[in-house]
């Protein structure tokens, strides 16, 4: 298992990061400024850093440099609320390998991380966001982010993509709708009708009778639950 470490002084967006890092197979560290990223990154080198730019004791710039004088091959990506292009491009220069500004989508950094580790040549077995899900005529193929039903491909958003590879991960688990907005946006805060749309458009194209849902069902009170297709209807789980 690969290992990352995240250096991000906002315990919230680092807790975020670190969930959907383990999520996808990479073990992932923690340090709360530039000071302790350096002692960790010199006491048990990592695969990859997520770097935030505005660091207590050390800032982010330092730290990618000194972190580059004693490993320029490490892979850093630079996570930062300062997204003005001087900053973005101080950053790449600095030795950052890639840029992602906050507010970020969880999932979209951690598909970049996995990106850079491939570069780098770090192999990892696929994690359980890299599988292909088969539900009675419905297939999601996550390393092609492709959805067939019925062997044709259904067209969805990222964010629906998402949201449906949340619920074929948890079948039959109901899961309400803040919980849907931090397990599947990675926000602690938001409009939760947000969650009511995407459960929308998703029944609209993959329910038979979207009024009378049979896969994405609402439990009236607490939140939604996905049905999986009878085991004689078609293939059921993973590969």
């Amino acid at each position: 298992m690969p290992r990352v470490l995240v250096v991000d002084d906002d315990r919230t967006v680092a807790e975020v990061v670190v969930a959907y890092l383990e999520r996808a197979g990479i073990d992932a560290d923690h340090a709360a400024d530039g000071h302790a990223a350096l002692v960790s990154a010199a006491a048990n080198r990592p695969d990859a850093v997520v770097l935030d730019l505005m660091l207590p004791r050390i800032d982010g710039l330092e730290v990618c440099r000194r972190l580059r004088a004693a490993d320029p091959g490490l892979p850093v990506l630079m996570l930062t609320a300062r997204g003005e292009e001087e900053d973005r491009v101080l950053g790449l220069v600095t030795g950052a390998d890639d840029y992602v500004t906050k507010p970020f989508s969880a999932r979209e950094l951690t598909l970049r991380v996995q990106a850079l580790l491939r570069r780098a040549g770090v192999d990892f077995i696929p994690a359980e966001n890299e599988r292909t899900f088969h539900d009675g005529d419905l297939t999601l193929d996550a390393r092609a982010h492709r959805v067939l039903r019925g062997g044709q491909e259904v067209s969805l958003t990222s964010r629906e993509f998402d949201l449906l590879h949340w619920f074929l991960r948890h079948p039959g688990q109901v899961q309400d709708r803040p919980g849907l907005m931090r397990e599947v946006w990675g926000w602690e805060f938001g409009d939760q009708s947000t969650v009511t749309v995407h459960v929308r458009r998703l029944r609209e194209k993959l329910e038979d009778d979207p009024s009378a849902p049979r896969r994405l069902v609402t439990i009236f009170g607490v939140g939604y639950r996905w049905d999986p297709a009878p085991p004689a209807a078609g293939r059921d789980g993973a590969s």
